[in-house]
């Protein structure tokens, strides 16, 4: 049960993942500035939630998710690019997950997290997840690797994760409304 548990939250995070990022690229491509450094980047947000919620399964997903849309094309980059940029894609918002729960006191259930906890996952996150990605584009000589790259990408990072946080609330909310409940599950 557990393993069948496991596989269907690696499939929801790398579909959850592919299909914001080519919905991200389609709306946002004329903020794209480099070969993935977006100004606004919404994936970033399903990064942050499907390890929050789904922890090393989240990231499993995330990698694989990133390895297909890299070797599909998306970018064309050799193979041991791509597998970095998918080691990272997982591993960045993993890593500021258990960073904010042994570091600010947050539930593994994340049952107590507030706002100022989610913020702090947010920035701990985009830092990781650029700068790794920054070291990456620059030990592989890429065209993508430089400071203002990383400024970009930790931005884009922050932005798509606070509307992405923003839509979910709000999609919550909204069903509450449409339920008449004051919370979600009673």
């Amino acid at each position: 049960m557990a393993s069948s548990q496991t596989l269907l939250e690696v499939t929801i995070s790398a579909a959850l993942y592919i299909g914001l990022f080519y919905f991200n690229q389609y709306i946002t491509q004329p903020f794209e500035i480099g070969m993935g450094v977006n100004w606004i980047f919404l994936p970033a947000g399903v990064r942050i939630f499907v390890t929050l919620i789904f922890n090393y399964s989240g990231a499993i997903g995330l990698a694989i998710a990133s390895l297909l849309i890299n070797h599909t094309g998306f970018y064309e980059l050799d193979l041991t690019s791509t597998l970095g940029v998918a080691i990272i894609c997982g591993i960045a918002p993993l890593l500021g997950r258990l960073f904010v729960i042994h570091n600010l006191k947050v539930q593994a259930d994340l049952s107590n997290i507030s706002i100022k906890q989610l913020l702090a996952i947010i920035t701990i996150y985009s830092l990781l997840s650029s700068g790794l990605h920054q070291i990456w584009f620059v030990a592989r000589d890429l065209d993508s690797g430089s400071w203002n790259h990383f400024l970009a990408m930790f931005c884009g990072d922050v932005v798509g994760s606070i509307l992405f946080v923003a839509l979910i609330k709000y999609g919550i909310d909204l069903v509450k409304g449409q339920l008449g409940r004051n919370n979600l599950i009673e």
